[in-house]
């Protein structure tokens, strides 16, 4: 993918593009099933599961974990938080919400952790079960297999909760109902969440060649009329990388949340948004990415998924619009736009978009829905 270019989009559900270390019902990758089928030597366990069971199991497979642990940007924050603030872990009791491999366990017994708890639905904790006594830390963490809101752990309360739990555009498939319940039930009053901050931006894309290859083709498939999948393709928001040269408009926050009062609720958000063009361009879509803190540790840290930051899995999502508006520098954009969880599927986001624009050369009122899943 050459930096001038967005490159290919996938679809947020296809499990190619699709990581985390958190509960999932999402369909199975093909990558996923073809490394499964290719393993030359694999366990017990490994033998009696099938394409059905990665479908309802996704985040079993190690492929997805791969990529979340080289993710860089992803790991190493958590690691300089955890590693660089010793004194706020020694002795204390830590809980790990959707654990994974158990990657943070251990760098919260390495930080001097009293006991650690790590808790996830997935069957790869049978695994991080192995890495975690292979790695000398069977005396410090215990890994609890099942779902947050159903077990209980041998403590009252814990002194610190660390978890990955941010999906694409934030929210989607995310488990922060998950960590806002065990933040309610076993926090400590005065305890840490890592992270604790979290906010979303929204700015103007330029995508001419990538709508023209994605959008626009639709309009004539081998001499065929197949407009029919153009709606459903631009009611879709696409998860991929954005270069930072396509942005064409500042970048303006539409959510802010702090993990240690919000609540469940205010993950369902509407926000008014106003951005303004630095440059004579089209606006094609709408790219949304988000920025994660840590700001109660000795020295405060944070990661971004922008379009200016370094790569990470979540990348950016966007929003196309129907027709691209022509915006010159200074002129101004503004809009309303809308998310919260689908009713049949709460782990999908329904969101819709309402802009304003009335330029030198284009004027434009619309409404625009959006399914993410």
């Amino acid at each position: 993918m050459s930096e001038s270019s967005i490159g290919n989009r996938k679809r947020p559900h296809s499990l190619s593009d699709h990581v985390g270390e958190k509960d999932s019902s999402a369909s199975a990758s093909a990558s996923a099933n073809a490394s499964a089928s290719a393993t030359t030597n694999p366990t017990p366990e490994s033998d009696d599961r099938t394409s059905r069971d990665y479908y309802f199991d996704s985040y079993a497979h190690h492929a997805i974990h791969e990529e979340m642990l080289k993710d860089e940007v992803r790991t190493r924050t958590y690691q300089t938080a955890i590693l660089g603030n010793k004194h706020l872990f020694k002795d204390k009791i830590v809980l790990d919400v959707g654990c994974g491999t158990g990657i943070l366990c251990m760098f919260a017994a390495q930080a001097g952790a009293k006991r650690v708890f790590g808790i996830d639905c997935s069957s790869i904790i049978d695994q991080a079960k192995v890495i975690v006594q292979k790695n000398g830390f069977a005396s410090q963490i215990e890994l609890i297999k099942g779902k947050v809101e159903e077990v209980e752990l041998p403590v009252q309360k814990v002194d610190i909760i660390c978890s990955e739990w941010m999906g694409y555009f934030l929210l989607y498939e995310s488990m922060l109902d998950t960590v806002l319940f065990a933040r309610d039930k076993w926090l400590k009053t005065g305890g840490l969440l890592l992270p604790d901050k979290v906010t979303m931006y929204i700015c103007g894309l330029e995508d001419a060649a990538v709508r023209r290859d994605r959008i626009d083709f639709w309009d004539d498939v081998y001499g065929f009329d197949m407009t029919p999948l153009k709606d459903i393709a631009l009611h879709e928001p696409v998860v991929d990388v954005v270069a930072k040269e396509a942005i064409v408009t500042n970048a303006v926050p539409i959510l802010d949340l702090n993990i240690l009062t919000c609540t469940k609720e205010d993950a369902a958000f509407t926000a008014d948004f106003i951005i303004q063009a630095h440059r004579n361009d089209f606006i094609h879509g709408l790219v949304t990415y988000f920025e994660c803190g840590f700001t109660q540790v000795h020295k405060p840290i944070a990661f971004s998924t922008a379009p200016f930051a370094r790569y990470t899995h979540w990348k950016q999502t966007i929003m196309y619009l129907e027709e691209p508006i022509t915006i010159c520098q200074g002129e101004k954009l503004s809009g309303t736009i809308s998310c919260k969880p689908n009713q049949k599927n709460q782990r999908d986001l329904d969101i819709s978009v309402t802009i304003q624009f009335k330029g030198s050369h284009c004027e434009s009122f619309k409404e625009m829905s959006y399914r993410l899943r």
